[in-house]
């Protein structure tokens, strides 16, 4: 299950656009592996065209799928977000495209999943607010699913 929205926020000192996600299957998904791409239309020589690109992760793979996992490009000079801002990401159409796959450990199938956040779904200046639930003792790590989208304004 993904985030109904994307953001950008700050970032080991710099930005970086984020997803998260959770396992929504009963059984156990491992190697989870995660491919995301940049589309926006683009002005050529005086033409419109699409462009596409796949965005570096800090972590492209995961062995096994943790309570959540929140994706992350790191944005930098390199990345084709730098410099983005809302209202370029509005007038270029832009739209990150999402390919998940994984196997499930029951199963031994492999399973995929897609999905895509278009330029209204990605919050720039957000975070995401913490999905873990509060700890007592000798309880187990717990996530709020609820929380999965919920975003608060960034530092």
């Amino acid at each position: 299950v993904f985030s109904d929205v994307a953001v950008i926020a700050p970032y080991r000192g710099k930005t970086g656009l984020m997803f998260r996600l959770v396992n929504g299957r009963s059984s156990q998904m491992i190697e989870v592996e995660a491919k995301v791409m940049f589309a926006r239309f683009c002005d050529e020589a005086g033409k419109q065209v699409r462009k596409f690109d796949e965005l570096e992760l800090e972590r492209r793979k995961v062995a096994f799928f943790p309570l959540s996992w929140t994706v992350v490009h790191p944005i930098d000079e390199d990345s084709p977000l730098f410099g983005m801002t809302e209202a370029s990401l509005q007038r270029s159409d832009a739209e990150i495209v999402i390919l998940l796959s994984a196997t499930d450990e029951t199963f031994s199938q492999v399973v995929n999943a897609r999905t895509s956040y278009k330029a209204d779904q990605i919050r720039v200046g957000s975070k995401f607010i913490s999905i873990y639930n509060e700890m007592k003792d000798s309880e187990p790590i717990s996530i709020d699913v609820r929380k999965l989208s919920l975003t608060e304004r960034a530092e």
